[in-house]
Parts: C-alpha cells; structure tokens; sequence
C-alpha cells in the first residue's frame, strides 16, 4: 500500500453525563478540556483527543485503551498520582504488571466513572 495509519487523532465513546465525565478525565488524569459540541466535551492531549458522548456507556464495546509511556520511571510515577487522586486501579497493592503472561510490555490498569478500561503501559518495560 502506498499508505499506512498514523496516529489515533480521536476516538469517541458512550457515558453518562459528558461534563461529570470531563472533570473526571481533566481532575484525575491530568488532561485538557479541549472542546464542547451539542451531547458532549472533548477531552486530551496533543497525543489524542477522547470525544465523550451523551449515550448509554458500554465498556464491553472497548475492552480497554492503552496508552503508551516513555519509561518505567513515569509508569510508577502516574501510579503514584492515580493513587493519591483515588482512581479506580485493578490489581490493589501490585498494580504494575506484563501485559499478558510473558510480555515485556509492562502496564498498569484502571476504571473511569463509566467503567470503561484504560492502561498505562511500557513498551518492554521488564528489560528496564
């Protein structure tokens, strides 16, 4: 092909109450306000937007999002910081895992005010 993917520019999910879900996102995981349209608020980074939509949630539909961090150092980091900001975490007391058994991709799991499953995970972080 002459073409490939770039990255995730947005993705769009399903809650409850767009604002309350906003504050979440902004107060707990540290993003940006970005926009607001008619049934919801965008939300992000300059990595990627989360566009949250007036609508039944789903999390089934998603399973889970991963995020990719640059080290091991920022992944205990913002595990600290989703502790003190009392985010939702799997895993209480040994938070910090593979991925799957015998990945090197080591990762991180929480829940929004929804229930939809995010990550924080780096890439080969066991070699570090």
């Amino acid at each position: 092909m002459s073409w490939e993917l770039g990255p995730v520019g947005h993705f769009v999910i399903s809650v409850s109450d767009p604002e309350r879900s906003a504050r979440w996102w902004v107060e707990k995981i540290g993003v940006e306000r970005q926009f607001d349209f008619d049934g919801g608020v965008a939300v992000g980074t300059d990595a990627v937007t989360i566009v949250l939509a007036r609508g039944k949630p789903d999390p089934a539909v998603l399973e889970h999002m991963s995020f990719h961090l640059p080290s091991m150092a920022a992944l205990r980091e913002a595990l600290a910081d989703l502790r003190g900001r009392a985010v939702e975490l799997e895993d209480p007391g040994d938070e910090i895992g593979p991925e799957a058994p015998g990945s090197p991709n080591m990762g991180i799991w929480f829940h929004d005010l929804d229930g939809y499953r995010w990550e924080l995970n780096v890439p080969n972080g066991a070699s570090h």
